[in-house]
């Protein structure tokens, strides 16, 4: 998965980028 998948599976909205959440799954992808 490339990062734009990975925030889009995550956010809760499309600018939630930078949420903990994102921000994990970005680091782990």
């Amino acid at each position: 998965m490339n990062k734009q998948e990975v925030m889009a599976k995550v956010a809760l909205t499309e600018k939630d980028t930078g949420s903990p959440e994102v921000q994990v799954a970005l680091l782990t992808a």
